[in-house]
């Protein structure tokens, strides 16, 4: 089988579920990862042979709506590759977006970071590796979640300090640590918005980790926010990564909750998607 033919018995797998040019890019990423070549070698030369072991199984994976990423196993961010498996939110590059701001917004090191439902611990890592002389922990209550990211810690020799912990209650008995800055990129996807996501999300990334109710979609924004006020020094930082529609909502909630200086940052889409604020 050539690297064309490959990418096309892929991509006409695929067909039902995304348009053909969506199809064609995730095919090609596919045969890279599992063929160990660039995805510019199939574009200069498609006619080489490729020998790729359970291409059909893989296929019929993607076919029926699983993301690439729980098909190869991990996913690049911020620079590396971090293992995500079912169960775990696929990390996205809006996340990217909030690392980047946090790593470049002139925080002091010395200096101590919490990371509130680490996930896959793509925040975690990447803000450990990037400011070496930071001291990051981390908080998740999910037992896959919890696996993943100790593997990525470890895997990527990023020095973060793990914890169960739930965010809506109990941060602070399990962190009572002072920090100079809280991050989070909670669950934030009305209920309501779930029937409008592609499958591919909807039915096989953890529900938990992307929808939140209708009538309180800010609930764990506040529930951190309030438990900031115990956990953050004075002076201190909060960020988090928001839902497009919800900045003015943020805006109000944070300020009730004490916090002042908010800013909201638009993402690469020009949308609403990160907010900093600090502690009085």
């Amino acid at each position: 089988m050539t690297r064309r033919e490959a990418i096309d018995f892929i991509a006409e797998r695929l067909s039902p579920l995304y348009d053909p040019r969506e199809a064609r890019s995730i095919a090609r990423l596919l045969v890279s990862e599992r063929a160990g070549i660039p995805v510019s070698a199939l574009l200069t030369d498609p006619k080489a042979e490729v020998s790729i072991e359970g291409l059909e199984e893989d296929a019929g994976r993607l076919a029926s709506g699983v993301p690439l990423q729980y098909v190869t196993g991990s996913t690049e961010f911020y620079g590396r590759r971090f293992t995500v498996r079912e169960g775990v939110l696929i990390p996205r590059p809006e996340t990217e977006e909030l690392v980047d701001r946090i790593v470049h917004s002139g925080h002091k090191c010395p200096c101590r970071i919490l990371d509130i439902g680490t996930g896959s611990g793509c925040i975690a890592a990447s803000l450990a590796l990037e400011l070496p002389d930071a001291e990051v922990f981390a908080a998740e209550i999910a037992d896959e979640a919890l696996a993943v990211a100790e593997e990525n810690f470890r895997r990527l020799g990023a020095r973060v300090t793990l914890r169960r912990a739930d965010a809506l209650k109990g941060l602070e008995k399990q962190f009572p640590e002072k920090f100079d800055v809280i991050v989070s990129n909670p669950p934030y996807v009305p209920e309501s918005d779930r029937a409008a996501m592609h499958p591919n999300v909807r039915d096989h990334e953890p529900s938990v980790a992307l929808f939140v109710p209708d009538d309180d979609p800010l609930r764990f924004y506040r529930a951190i926010a309030r438990a900031g006020q115990r956990m953050l020094r004075p002076g201190g930082r909060l960020w988090f990564e928001i839902y497009e529609h919800a900045a003015e909502a943020m805006r109000r909630m944070l300020t009730d909750e004490g916090y002042s200086d908010t800013t909201v940052y638009k993402d690469l889409f020009d949308k609403d998607r990160i907010t900093c604020s600090r502690r009085n």
